[in-house]
């Protein structure tokens, strides 16, 4: 058997040297027919992958004769022949040679196929139902990728702008899709934040909801490419400005699509790294478009059955904990285990720390759908649902705990990933504040400790923890845990940090507010006392007189004049003239602020003194305990 199938060889290898002998004294003739003949022979004889072969045939035919046909395929020239007919067949032989030739690295990078760019884009825009058009995908990408030079011309003759228009009309799975993807994916090295926002977010979102489509229907190779390329856009400067370009896309498909790639990627045994790209699209996708993008139909392809519409939900939760004990596992190793000669180390928790802030941001995402499920309209989820998705989270914020119970054994109290726990574990406990009661108790004082990176002291801690702390103040425990831990210190100075913002103009209201809650929880519990802390509320005292001097917001003066008036219970006005930080102007402040609080009440109270109704009741009653001891304050209300 063997005998024969070399003598077959052998004939068709000397056939080839026979062909090639031929197609070359062809291409060296004098006449344009012989060229042309040569050419023909080329695409029947000459295999592909035969770079030597190539070689030779481009160096017989020489480039200009090849610009020549090629001006002639476009109609913008006639071959010595003197004919001007068949502009399509010569076309079509052009751009094929051409890209055969381009196989041959170079020939693809020299000067002369880089200035074909443009004709190639030429030919595409103008013949794009021709067979032709798949030579010409195949031409650009390999001179695209032989070169920076065949980049270069790729973007700058309107690359990105030409795909955004073809791709609709490329066949699913393709190999003219492949090429086309594989095209995008080489032009992101050119993009930057201005560049997309001048010149092509528009044109990015059409192609972002173009490879959505594969990614979500085909179930091979190029689905993983689009999943490559789609986290590639989303992880890249210009995100922001793609979620915003996306958001107002009417076509839903493209977001049903995601989804459902998303979820197969996800319930799939695939690579991590494969599995993590998923999580970065369904944070963006949650980004773009709201929580209520995790709860919805899932069409996948061969799969009759319905899929519950939570099964996204359910996976990007289970993954982002499974993602989450990974992380936080590898980062506390790197930071307290792993060789401190290591050079890679730094990097390392870097990269993790970026990773880390993906997932948290996906979970706290979920925590505000689960919270407001019954809000969101068209989003229901079962008791079965919903008892796992509480189970996942409460395990995730366990984690997460753990992994600040390290730090905190370490003596660390600085870093944007502890900011970023701090953050997250705030974001559940301000929906189920009694969740990790036993940690909680634990890490209360810690975790309003932590600093991000660029912070001098405490102040984002404090506010992510402040919605939890306002709610666990309105009981005795809460308010013994945070006097205890020394907590209330850093709710002071945070409330007074942000009274300085919105004295700058940086209004920030809601944590205003939720700090002045928790302060007030505080002061109104007697068995709370702090005798010994007199400079903590004596600053205090000095900011609420600066932030309601010059404001005529209602909300405002009572809540300061309520929480000055629980601080007076604690001290006299000659103890506050006696006390070296506190001046007689301060002093004249909130007795004004005292007096315009108590000019509210009467018969003919406005509306917002109204709504303020249980903050006056406090002033009042506080004024009647401690009048005599602020003869100041009593002059002025009387006056």
């Amino acid at each position: 058997m063997e005998e024969p199938q070399l003598l077959q060889q052998q004939e068709e290898e000397q056939s080839q040297s026979v062909s090639l002998q031929d197609c070359l004294k062809l291409l060296k003739g004098e006449r344009d027919e012989q060229r042309l003949a040569g050419l023909l022979l080329v695409t029947k004889f000459c295999k592909s992958d035969d770079l030597v072969s190539l070689r030779a045939i481009y160096d017989a035919v020489g480039p200009h004769f090849l610009d020549r046909l090629s001006r002639t395929g476009l109609g913008k020239g006639v071959l010595s022949s003197g004919s001007g007919e068949n502009r399509d067949a010569y076309l079509q032989l052009s751009v094929t040679v051409l890209s055969a030739f381009c196989r041959v690295s170079e020939i693809a990078s020299s000067k002369e196929m880089v200035s074909k760019v443009p004709m190639i884009f030429e030919v595409m825009s103008m013949k794009s139902g021709m067979p032709v058009l798949e030579e010409c995908y195949e031409f650009l990408y390999l001179v695209s990728t032989a070169s920076e030079d065949g980049l270069t011309a790729l973007y700058e003759s309107g690359g990105i702008k030409l795909l955004a228009h073809q791709m609709s009309a490329l066949p699913d799975g393709s190999h003219l899709m492949e090429l086309a993807m594989k095209l995008v994916q080489l032009m992101l090295k050119k993009l930057s934040q201005g560049i997309v926002e001048n010149d092509h977010l528009s044109e990015l979102s059409v192609i972002v909801t173009k490879i959505a489509r594969q990614f979500a229907l085909l179930q091979n190779a190029l689905k993983f490419e689009a999943l490559h390329l789609l986290s590639a856009i989303f992880s890249s400067e210009y995100s922001t400005l793609l979620h915003d370009a996306l958001r107002v896309i009417q076509n839903e498909n493209w977001s049903n699509h995601m989804r459902d790639g998303v979820a197969t990627i996800l319930q799939n045994r695939v690579a991590p790294a494969e599995k993590f790209e998923a999580l970065i699209l369904a944070e963006s996708m949650v980004s773009i478009k709201g929580e209520g993008w995790l709860i919805g139909q899932i069409n996948l392809p061969n799969v009759q059955d319905p899929i519950p519409a939570d099964r996204c939900l359910l996976l990007v939760l289970e993954s982002s904990r499974v993602e989450v004990a990974v992380l936080l596992n590898e980062l506390a190793y790197s930071k307290y285990e792993a060789s401190k000669s290591s050079s890679s180390t730094a990097e390392t928790i870097i990269s993790k720390q970026q990773k880390v802030t993906i997932v948290f941001s996906l979970v706290e995402k979920i925590i505000k759908l689960i919270s407001n499920i019954g809000e969101t309209e068209g989003h229901h989820l079962d008791e079965n649902t919903f008892i796992k998705a509480i189970n996942g989270l409460n395990e995730t914020i366990g984690v997460v705990l753990e992994y600040l119970q390290d730090a905190k054994e370490h003596g660390l109290k600085v870093g944007n990933d502890l900011l970023a726990s701090v953050r997250l574990v705030g974001s559940y406990l301000a929906e189920a504040p009694v969740a990790c009661e036993d940690k909680i108790t634990e890490l209360l004082g810690y975790m309003l400790s932590v600093e991000g990176e660029h912070e001098s002291s405490p102040f984002y801690s404090v506010c992510f923890l402040l919605p939890m702390l306002c709610q666990k103040t309105v009981k005795i425990e809460g308010c013994k845990l945070l006097a205890s831990s020394g907590g209330y210190k850093a709710v002071v100075d945070c409330l007074m940090k942000l009274i300085e913002q919105n004295r700058n103009g940086v209004e920030n209201n809601g944590c205003i507010f939720l700090a002045c809650d928790t302060i007030m929880n505080l002061l109104k519990m007697e068995q709370i006392t702090f005798s010994e802390d007199e400079s903590t509320f004596i600053s205090l005292l000095k900011a609420l007189a600066l932030w309601t001097e010059k404001t005529n917001d209602p909300s405002v003066v009572m809540m300061a004049s309520s929480i000055c008036t629980l601080i007076f219970d604690m001290t006299s006005e000659n103890a506050l003239l006696n006390h070296p930080s506190l001046s007689s102007s301060c002093l004249d402040s909130l007795s004004r602020l005292i007096a315009r609080s108590l000019a509210s009440w009467g018969q003919d109270m406005s509306d917002a003194a109204k709504a303020d109704m249980d903050l006056l009741e406090i002033v009042t009653a506080g004024y009647s305990r401690w009048a005599d001891r602020f003869p100041q304050i009593q002059k002025a209300v009387e006056r």
